[in-house]
């Protein structure tokens, strides 16, 4: 639970101050180069729904294994209910890589 409470400081203070990174002038004399931020966040972005959704396809997976062998006669009802939340939680990846897709143009 500590290392938890870690992690939820340091994201809180990652989004306090990141912004104020964000906030400096544009060069002067018109010229907008600098770094494609949209591509760099967007990769970030899909890399988090992917992990996010590894990692609940792989505990729902267990779950539905663990209740197959401790009641095998509601083995067709539990891999339906498998299924279907499997293809739900890949739907979050997908709609993540859509939104990315259309935003990165």
């Amino acid at each position: 639970m500590r290392k938890y409470m870690w992690f939820v400081l340091v994201v809180i203070a990652l989004g306090i101050f990141v912004p104020a990174a964000f906030a400096a002038q544009a060069p002067a004399g018109g010229a907008q180069g600098g770094t494609n931020w949209v591509a760099i966040t967007a990769g970030f972005s899909m890399a988090i729904a992917s992990a996010g959704c590894g990692y609940a396809q792989a505990r729902g997976t267990v779950a539905a294994c663990e209740g197959m062998a401790r009641n095998p006669s509601a083995t067709a009802a539990i891999r339906f209910a498998l299924i279907l939340a499997l293809v739900l939680i890949e739907s979050m990846a997908l709609y993540t890589f859509a939104i990315i897709f259309l935003k990165v143009k």
